[in-house]
C-alpha cells in the first residue's frame, strides 16, 4: 500500500486501500466495539466534559490504567492503549475500540478488563454507566456536546439531511463487531450474508425501548434513528446485492458519499455536502488545488453508516448496546457465522432468496417489531435461532477453546434464550416498565448499568 502522505490523484489507488485489506485465514482477528452512557448517579442527567466528576475527569482517572491521552485544543478527548482507544462519542457516550484479537475469549476478556476499570472510575466519581441502545430519558436539548471539531461541523450539516441525525450524535450507543476477510470475492460474501442478517442482530440485541421517559412505540428506537439521519450515508446499500459488487463498486459508492471535513495542518477544514470526487480531481471547493491523500480517503470512509461498512476490514454495526453478557455475544454470532466455511455456506443458504427490497423491509420490522416481525412463511424469529445454531456449530467448528476447555460457543447463550422464546431485550424492559418498575423508567439506571 502506498504512503498514507502521498497525494491521491486516482480512483485505482482508492479501490487499492480497500484491496489491500485482504488477510489470509490465519491473520483474521476480532476487533469489538461498543458504547455506553454517563450518567450522574444523584439525578441520573448526562454528564458534561467539564462539570465537576465529568468526562475530562473520567478520561484523566483512567491514566491509571496506563491509558495515553489524545488532545484536540488542549482538550482530552481520547485515550490509546497499544492497539485499543477509549473515544468519545458527540454526547460523552465512552466507547471502547479494541484491539484485534485472534478469538471471542480474548476479546470477552478485554471487554470484562475495561468495565472493571471503568466501573471502578465510575464510583470514585459518583457517575454510572449505562448500557441501552437509546438515552431513556433525556431530551435532545439535554444532551452535552463534546469539544471536538468534526462534531461542530456534523452538528452543523446533519439537520440538513434528516430529522434525527442529532438524536443519532448524542443519544444513541451500540455496539460492533470488525472483521476480516481473505479475497474480494470473500468480502463480496460476507457483505451479502451480513446486510441480510443485519435485521436478525437488530431484533436479538434490541434495547431501547424508551425516549423521554416513555415507551416510544419500537425495540430498538436506536435503528429507526438511523432512517432519517442521512439517506446518503445510512441504511442498506442494495448495491450490495447487485452483480458487479465488489471493491470499484463499494469505491464509487463511498465516492458518492457528500463529505465531512478533512484535515490539514492540525485543523479539521469544513467541506459537509462537498464531493469526493472533485477532490479527487482537485476541484474541492474548501481546498482549491489540493488532491486527498489515503488518509484523507480512510477518515472519509469513517463517515459513511451502512449497517455494514468496510475499510480494511468488515464492520458489523447493526445492534444496540447492552449489558455486559451481550458485548460478548455479538462477536460470537458473526465469527460463528462468518469465520467458519461450512458456516457461512449455511448462512448464505439462509438468506438466498431475499431481495434488497426483503432486507429494507425487515430492518425497519426489526426496530418496531424485533423477532415477531413477519418473514417469509413464519417470523424474524425463526431465521433467528436458525441463525444462532449456525453460529454455535461453526464456533464449535473453530475449535477455539479457553482454559477450562469451553468453546467460543459458550458466549451465544443469551442469544439463543432470546431466540428460544423471541422476547427481546427490549420487551423485557417494557414489562419490568409495565410491571414491577410503575411505569416509572429510572430503575433502568440501576438495573442495566454496568
Amino acid at each position: 500500500m502506498s504512503d498514507p502522505d502521498t497525494a491521491v490523484t486516482e480512483r485505482r489507488q482508492l479501490v487499492e486501500y480497500l484491496a489491500s485489506g485482504c488477510k489470509p485465514r490465519a491473520q483474521w482477528r476480532i476487533g469489538t466495539e461498543h458504547e455506553k452512557f454517563v450518567f450522574r448517579l444523584s439525578d441520573h442527567a448526562p454528564v458534561s466534559y467539564d462539570e465537576h466528576g465529568g468526562i475530562r475527569d473520567f478520561l484523566e482517572e483512567m491514566r491509571a490504567f496506563d491509558w495515553e491521552p489524545v488532545a484536540e485544543s488542549g482538550n482530552t478527548i481520547a485515550l490509546k492503549r497499544g492497539n485499543a482507544a477509549i473515544t468519545l462519542e458527540p454526547a460523552g457516550q465512552l466507547e471502547l475500540s479494541g484491539e484485534p484479537l485472534h478469538d471471542v475469549h480474548e476479546s470477552c476478556r478485554e471487554v470484562n478488563t475495561h468495565l472493571e476499570e471503568v466501573r471502578g472510575v465510575a464510583g470514585r466519581l459518583g457517575v454510572g454507566l449505562l448500557g441501552l441502545g437509546f438515552q431513556p430519558t433525556a431530551a435532545r436539548e439535554q444532551m452535552p456536546w463534546m469539544p471536538k471539531a468534526r462534531y461542530e461541523i456534523m452538528h452543523r450539516y446533519m439537520p440538513t439531511r434528516g430529522s434525527l441525525g442529532l438524536d443519532m450524535m448524542t443519544r444513541t450507543a451500540g455496539v460492533q463487531v470488525n472483521l476480516d476477510f481473505e479475497s474480494e470475492a470473500d468480502m463480496v460474501r460476507k457483505f451479502r450474508v451480513s446486510l441480510a442478517l443485519q435485521p436478525v442482530a437488530t431484533a436479538l440485541f434490541a434495547n431501547s425501548p424508551f425516549t423521554g421517559g416513555r415507551p416510544n412505540g419500537y425495540l430498538s428506537y436506536r435503528a429507526h434513528v438511523w432512517t432519517d439521519t442521512d439517506p446518503d450515508r445510512c441504511g442498506t446499500p442494495r448495491f450490495v446485492f447487485e452483480s458487479g459488487m465488489g471493491f470499484e463498486r463499494y469505491t464509487d459508492y463511498a465516492l458518492d458519499v457528500p463529505m465531512y471535513f478533512v484535515e490539514r495542518g492540525g485543523r479539521l477544514v469544513d467541506c459537509a455536502g462537498q464531493s469526493f470526487r472533485d477532490f479527487l480531481a482537485g476541484r474541492l471547493p474548501a481546498l482549491p488545488g489540493e488532491h486527498p491523500n489515503l488518509d484523507d480517503w480512510e477518515a472519509h470512509l469513517t463517515t459513511l453508516f451502512p449497517e455494514v461498512r468496510i475499510k480494511r476490514f468488515m464492520e458489523q454495526r447493526g445492534a444496540d448496546a447492552g449489558p455486559w453478557s451481550r458485548l460478548c455475544a455479538l462477536p460470537a454470532l458473526w465469527v460463528g457465522l462468518l469465520y467458519d466455511a461450512t458456516a457461512l455456506d449455511e448462512a448464505e443458504a439462509l438468506v438466498r432468496d431475499w431481495s434488497a427490497d426483503d432486507v429494507v423491509r425487515l430492518q425497519d420490522a426489526a426496530a418496531r417489531e424485533g423477532l415477531k416481525a413477519a418473514c417469509g412463511a413464519g417470523s424474524l424469529a425463526d431465521v433467528a435461532r436458525e441463525a444462532v445454531a449456525i453460529a454455535r456449530r461453526g464456533l464449535e467448528r473453530r475449535g477455539c477453546l479457553d482454559p477450562r476447555e469451553r468453546s467460543e460457543a459458550r458466549f451465544l447463550e443469551d442469544l439463543e434464550e432470546i431466540a428460544a422464546t423471541g422476547v427481546t431485550p427490549a420487551e423485557r424492559l417494557l414489562a419490568a416498565y409495565e410491571g414491577r418498575w410503575g411505569r416509572s423508567v429510572e430503575p433502568v439506571f440501576t438495573e442495566n448499568a454496568y
